[in-house]
């Protein structure tokens, strides 16, 4: 909305509304902007949620440490999501197909979170929604998403989508998607894997499925998931920035993708409303986010990945998710296969998400979130040296 005012103030002949243009610029203010917001409307929605007795159930077979967190205010995404919907319409353009489609996967992954965070509180139940139905929310609104951008990242505007899908179609759905869908391999100059719309939608609904629920079982910490989301979610800009510019993309040897360089704005107001956020949720948290937003943020940094091509650097720099992820998974199966095998079920690590391993191990709390908070900073280095290192 500003960015249109800006131009048509610079149109009439005010031409120093005119840097408002800069992506750069706008994402400066942007980050500011969601800041503002959420530290501004943090008190004021921590106490309404207090009031409407919105507190955390906790598990009985989490940690025992964790008993004292029961009854903390949750659904503290909702600030995220407020600060963040409110900063991109002020700031981003409107015009810009790419900023529509990650808000829609984020609140649409929002709307699940809320709803399970709904169940919790309401009726008082700690898992909330079931996981299936959950998950079928989850694949839908990731399968919309996937068959849109497999056509989207391919040409310039939309009115080129239907064109080409039909293309598609007449080919016997064997047609190969242009370069600019291909799965592209860091740290090496030309290795690129083409891609079919089969295998492109395939991809791309692994990675906003999966970084959606892989933020959420991170967040099991105070502090733990946002830092991560927030650091991934500023070099993901940086990503949107190049591959959104034709010189850069050009120089450094990454698909140009029309559109893309809008994201920066909007992974700027992630980042301003995960800082924000943080402010009330370090140690001791005044509230947690809840699964309205580690869903929508888990979304939200896998769309943005698939559309400037970086999937496999989101699995490096989101490295933590990753891990926590991979930890859950080994532990039902190992469990699952152990109590087949010989009766009853064991165990790989002493607790699963990861963090709670390490925590029962002796660790303190503050002591996991701030040395995941290290290893998520290097392995956004790395990720980050993908740029130039090729």
């Amino acid at each position: 909305m500003l960015l249109e005012i800006a131009r048509w103030l610079s149109d009439s002949h005010i031409r120093a509304f005119g840097v408002v243009e800069y992506i750069t610029l706008r994402a400066v203010l942007a980050c500011a902007t969601s800041l503002l917001i959420g530290l501004v409307a943090g008190p004021y929605v921590i106490r309404k949620l207090t009031e409407l007795k919105i507190g955390q159930a906790v598990r009985s077979y989490g940690p025992e440490s964790h008993l004292q967190k029961n009854g903390t205010p949750t659904m503290g995404g909702v600030l995220i999501l407020i600060s963040i919907g409110v900063t991109t319409l002020l700031w981003a353009d409107w015009t810009n197909r790419f900023v529509w489609v990650v808000l829609l996967v984020t609140f649409g992954f929002g709307w699940i979170g809320w709803a399970d965070d709904y169940k919790k509180v309401v009726n008082r139940d700690p898992e909330g929604m079931s996981s299936r139905r959950k998950f079928f929310f989850q694949a839908v609104i990731g399968l919309i998403a996937a068959l849109y951008l497999s056509f989207a990242v391919s040409v310039p505007a939309n009115a080129d989508l239907w064109p080409l899908f039909r293309e598609w179609v007449l080919s016997g759905f064997t047609m190969t998607l242009p370069d600019q869908a291909d799965l592209i391999v860091p740290f090496f100059k030309s290795v690129s894997y083409p891609m079919g719309v089969f295998g492109f939608m395939t991809l791309t609904w692994l990675v906003i499925v999966g970084s959606s629920n892989a933020v959420n079982l991170t967040d099991g910490l105070d502090g733990l998931a946002i830092m991560p989301t927030v650091m991934v979610g500023s070099a993901l800009g940086i990503f949107a920035y190049v591959v959104g510019r034709v010189d850069y993309s050009k120089y450094l040897l990454f698909p140009y993708i029309p559109g893309a360089g809008e994201l920066m704005v909007l992974c700027a107001a992630i980042a301003g409303a995960g800082l924000a956020f943080l402010w009330f949720n370090a140690y001791p948290a005044q509230v947690f986010m809840g699964d309205v937003g580690a869903l929508a943020l888990g979304g939200a940094l896998g769309t943005i990945a698939v559309i400037v091509r970086q999937e496999i650097v989101l699995f490096i720099m989101g490295g933590v998710f990753v891990a926590e992820t991979m930890s859950v998974m080994l532990q039902v199966a190992y469990f699952k296969y152990t109590k087949y095998r010989y009766g009853q079920g064991r165990r790989i690590l002493r607790m699963a998400p990861l963090h709670h391993h390490f925590e029962v191990g002796g660790w303190k709390e503050t002591q996991v979130v701030v040395r995941f908070w290290i290893i998520s900073m290097m392995l956004v280095l790395i990720g980050l040296a993908s740029l130039k290192v090729r």
